[in-house]
């Protein structure tokens, strides 16, 4: 993997401020994340108001509104995803039930920022090129140029370079495999693919992805040596 510029990977995109709005669709955790950890080292628990964004600061409280039925909730993010591009916010089952799409699965919703923390963080909160970032929010970087070889899963493909460390990591440790990212240029614009792997054999990459689908859906394997 190329060494690239701080600065070239932080496009911008638009990230919530207290009093805008973000509209889009919501999902809610499956059954069987009761306990398991979030990226904030917080159990999930399906009674309490939590959600999980994309960007914003742990400890931030937002009310999430479903315009099918203006029925509102107040959550605490406490938790990174959801990583389907299509949607915006990953409720706990609680907060899905007094939205009132438990059946549907998905809403149209409109998240608003009402507090941007509650406490639960010591570090300030500072927007960098559009996108709000943890004052002490520290990466590793092993940076090479890789010529991989064999299978991987691909995640997803990102601009913005905080949620791609932070996915990045949540991935190492849940998966316990390496992360690779492929740098691409779409019509003069640069995208970062996230994969997981490689692993030997297209078997096991079926295996992986069987297990990586349950969180992530849209993911899908690739064969290096098509590249």
């Amino acid at each position: 993997m190329k060494k690239i510029g701080l600065s070239a990977l932080l496009i911008c995109i638009c990230s919530l401020v207290i009093g805008q709005t973000q509209t889009g669709k919501a999902s809610f955790y499956a059954d069987k994340f009761e306990g398991s950890p979030t990226a904030s080292g917080e159990k999930y628990k399906h009674s309490k108001l939590t959600a999980a964004h994309k960007s914003l600061p742990f400890g931030t409280k937002v009310r999430v509104t479903n315009l099918a039925n203006n029925e509102s909730v107040e959550v605490v993010i406490n938790d990174r995803g959801p990583y389907v591009d299509t949607r915006i916010i990953d409720l706990s089952k609680s907060a899905a039930e007094k939205l009132g799409f438990i059946n549907q699965g998905l809403a149209e919703v409109k998240v608003e920022v009402i507090d941007a923390g509650d406490g639960k963080s010591k570090s300030q909160t500072l927007p960098i090129d559009h996108v709000s970032v943890e004052e002490k929010e520290f990466y590793n970087f092993e940076i090479e140029r890789l010529l991989p070889k064999g299978f991987a899963i691909q995640i997803g493909t990102y601009q913005e370079l905080v949620n791609l460390m932070r996915l990045s990591d949540n991935l190492k440790n849940s998966y316990k495999k390496n992360v690779t990212v492929q740098v691409k240029v779409i019509n003069g614009v640069k995208y970062y693919s996230l994969m997981l792997g490689p692993v030997s054999s297209r078997p096991k990459a079926e295996d992986l992805l069987a297990e990586v689908k349950k969180k992530f859906p849209d993911s899908f394997i690739i064969d290096y040596s098509k590249l």
